[in-house]
């Protein structure tokens, strides 16, 4: 299975991937994860709103235990955030199997679309349509960098764009989410433990920053003369920094475009995003506060105009306590296995979620940190304890 999604949507320059959504490398993930499905003999079925089911056990009849992640990709990303979640889930399927455990509730593997929101800037499109914490007005606003919006893009993959929405009564049969990743950080490595559960995610949102001077010759204005907002866009990084810093947070300003992007051109417009998370909503509300407070002085300060908003956010989700405590008690029956329980900057589909199911999450090691990246790596055995964790986990919720 690894070996077939690989080379799917990989830049041969940079190496990393470039599986956006309702896209080329798109379509042939999901061709992908219906082969999979369809060749172990589950039902295969897609929602209203995009989303890749594959169904053993009878979906009507309620309380399924659901397990899966996403395919797609940010810009340049790695191989291992989103796809080990989905690979893992039949590899589990294919263990329980291995062990003929009789199952008395349905199972499913999902593949949420659009999760990572690299296309049209708002992460985990496809759950949070599922979960009504999308509305249909809004998902038809999207847009993405060529102007092309969510609907036009999901007709032109062959989707409905007028059938999406909130999906209820598909969520009402679920009665337990657990999703497996990628851990995106250093924390299993250091304890030296190769699979976690998740505590919690942090409060995360995202910002755009609309700097507007004025365009003029960058050879021939003084500079005192200047509106260039490049100089309140740099210090506002800065800021971000010196925030992040003072809070325990973080802050990145990790895109930006500039108008008219000219090497011998003052800028008339920057716009930068910015992506800011904290342990608690207080430390981010300071961190984002003190960088907006920045901004605008920075701005006053150049004579340049500023406009801020607020794209996405999503508070800390605390996952379920019960079916947390209840993952922790099934791995914990192997007294060679400790599983620690961990937090999370990073936002998931399991977190959408979480406000309209029970939903849980395992972390496989991840030794360099690294995510979003090329160089994100999980060893083929860390990946093989998650797979047996899973199955475990599986195992216990879909037989009681």
């Amino acid at each position: 299975m690894w070996r077939e999604l690989l080379p799917i949507g990989r830049h041969a320059d940079s190496h990393g991937y470039r599986r956006f959504a309702w896209t080329g490398a798109d379509t042939e993930c999901r061709a992908w994860f219906r082969t999979q499905a369809e060749d172990r003999g589950l039902a295969y079925e897609v929602d209203r709103n995009g989303n890749q089911w594959a169904w053993l056990g009878d979906p009507a009849a309620g309380d399924a235990v659901v397990t899966g992640s996403h395919l797609d990709s940010v810009p340049d990303g790695g191989a291992f955030d989103g796809p080990l979640g989905v690979v893992s889930s039949f590899a589990a399927l294919d263990e329980l199997r291995a062990r003929r455990v009789e199952l008395t509730k349905p199972l499913a593997i999902v593949n949420f679309g659009d999760e990572e929101g690299a296309r049209f800037g708002l992460a985990c499109v496809g759950s949070r349509l599922a979960s009504g914490q999308l509305t249909v007005e809004q998902a038809h606003q999207l847009t993405d960098g060529d102007g092309i919006t969510l609907p036009r893009a999901m007709e032109a993959a062959g989707y409905d764009p007028d059938a999406i929405g909130a999906d209820p009564e598909r969520l009402g049969r679920v009665g337990a989410f657990v999703e497996l990743h990628v851990e995106q950080g250093r924390a299993l490595d250091i304890s030296g433990d190769r699979v976690g559960i998740a505590s919690a995610i942090w409060p995360h949102g995202r910002w755009r920053f609309d700097f507007r001077g004025e365009a003029n010759h960058a050879g021939t204005t003084r500079l005192v003369d200047r509106r260039d907002p490049m100089l309140s866009y740099a210090e506002t990084v800065l800021a971000a920094r010196r925030e992040a810093e003072l809070a325990g947070a973080v802050a990145t300003f990790g895109k930006i475009s500039v108008e008219p992007n000219g090497v011998n051109a003052i800028p008339s417009l920057v716009r930068g995003w910015l992506d800011s998370r904290a342990a608690d909503q207080a430390s981010l509300d300071q961190v984002v506060g003190g960088i907006e407070k920045a901004a605008r002085a920075y701005a006053d300060a150049h004579g340049i105009a500023l406009d801020i908003v607020r794209e996405s956010f999503t508070p800390v989700v605390e996952f379920d306590h019960a079916l947390r405590d209840e993952l922790a008690r099934i791995l914990g029956r192997d007294s060679e296995l400790r599983v620690p329980v961990l937090g999370t900057g990073a936002g998931h589909d399991a977190g959408i979620l979480s406000g309209t199911i029970p939903t849980a999450m395992l972390f496989v090691r991840n030794p360099t940190g690294v995510s979003h990246s090329p160089a994100e790596f999980a060893a083929e055995d860390d990946c093989a304890a998650g797979v047996l964790a899973l199955a475990d986990v599986l195992e216990g919720l879909a037989t009681t």
